[in-house]
């Protein structure tokens, strides 16, 4: 019969986190795909511009290109009177040239016409027929946008390892680049254990239950710029864990959900040892105290806890910043917001206490039932920290909440 084995060691969730962090391997294989598919994902090469944008001088305003020598003393009560030669929409151009006191009628974005040198607004001209008076002079380049103003060729456009955004997709367009090299996304193998558990939508018998962590996980690991691999439940035993573990080194990373406690059952710890090194064992933290990370030739293996609420928190802070060090992503942005406690709360000491939340009308209230209860995180808006030496946080203190997304 296996024994319970008490935790050896607890670390803090800092040094867990700093644990992680040297451990965890940035992706090296790329692949090329369309702008379309490019949103948020981070660049492998760098972008060179190799054209000019615009690639020609044009219009910034509706008006009419003119000589702007031709425009100086114009006023409303002495306009300049040019003739008009023809009219230029965007797309359009000419091979005219332009002569002494003429014009052409441009709109914005349309190329300027050689010959001229300036672009009056519309709002400042009278026409009538082919005369158009000018009535407000303008200087050279006034209203133009010069070739390359926007993006100047053989110039770098984006960055390796930035990530794309709206824009950044924009200027790939604006250069007429279909497609990217991009860092490809990691590839993570999400395994539920226990023969208690049963894929949602199968009938359940006595003492089985719905797979809640392989979905909750995979949402997390999807929205952080890696694909999951959500696998068959695999049962408490040696050989099935040895072998799942064997067969899934070919992802980037393992995330186990149970098997990481002292039960008899919980055997994970004991198979990770046989074939790679465990990191740590047990954090200084409520919920998420059995949390495993190891190495297994080379590959990071998380082993969660199997309690929906303790997996889900200790997904968003310790698996998060795992999956975006990877995927070379930056980090997360935290955001925050300053609340006041509705109700006293008594904290386990020795152990930082992360305490999900609802805020309502600027008062935060506990939400947290107990490490298996999934409402727990579904009625929280965020989660309140209670460091390891304090014991009880008192009715209406102000705290810092940390949001979900």
């Amino acid at each position: 019969m296996t024994k319970m084995t008490p935790f050896k060691e607890l670390i803090s969730y800092e040094e867990a986190l700093e644990r992680i962090r040297k451990s965890i391997k940035p992706i090296d294989r790329t692949e090329s795909i369309s702008i379309e598919n490019a949103l948020d994902r981070v660049l492998a090469k760098e972008i060179v511009a190799n054209m000019s944008v615009p690639p020609f001088d044009r219009a910034a305003m509706d008006g009419y290109a003119v000589k702007a020598k031709e425009t100086f003393g114009a006023s409303s009560f002495k306009p300049k009177t040019l003739k008009l030669t023809e009219i230029l929409h965007a797309g359009a151009s000419s091979n005219r040239v332009l002569g002494k006191g003429e014009c052409v009628q441009v709109a914005t974005g349309s190329p300027i016409p050689e010959g001229t040198d300036a672009v009056v607004m519309v709002e400042f001209t009278e026409r009538n027929g082919n005369d158009v008076n000018i009535l407000k002079p303008v200087y050279p380049t006034a209203n133009i946008s010069p070739k390359g103003e926007d993006i100047e060729e053989g110039k770098v456009v984006i960055k390796t390892e930035e990530q794309f955004f709206p824009a950044r997709i924009g200027a790939l367009a604006a250069l007429g680049r279909k497609k990217v090299e991009v860092y490809e996304k990691p590839r993570i193998a999400v395994v539920p254990t226990g023969t208690e558990i049963k894929e949602v939508g199968s009938s359940l018998k006595e003492g089985q239950i719905y797979d809640v962590n392989s979905y909750t996980l995979s949402s997390i690991i999807n929205k952080n710029g890696a694909v999951p691999i959500k696998c068959k439940a695999v049962p408490d035993t040696t050989d099935e864990l040895g072998n799942a573990t064997k067969n899934l080194l070919k992802h980037d990373m393992i995330v186990f959900s149970g098997g990481s406690s002292v039960g008899e059952r919980d055997l994970l710890m004991s198979v990770i040892q046989e074939f790679g090194t465990v990191v740590f064992h047990g954090i200084q933290v409520k919920p998420g105290k059995p949390t495993l990370f190891a190495l297994v030739s080379g590959k990071p293996v998380f082993g969660m806890p199997g309690y929906p609420t303790s997996c889900l928190i200790n997904a968003y802070l310790l698996l998060v910043p795992a999956i975006r060090q990877m995927a070379r992503l930056p980090p997360k942005i935290e955001k925050t917001m300053k609340a006041r406690l509705a109700k006293r709360v008594v904290s386990s000491t020795g152990r930082k206490q992360f305490l999900t939340v609802k805020i309502k009308r600027n008062l935060a209230y506990p939400v947290f039932k107990q490490s298996g209860a999934i409402t727990s995180m579904t009625e929280a808006d965020g989660y309140i920290v209670i460091p390891i030496n304090i014991d009880i946080v008192e009715k209406n203190q102000e705290v810092t909440v940390f949001l979900f997304d």
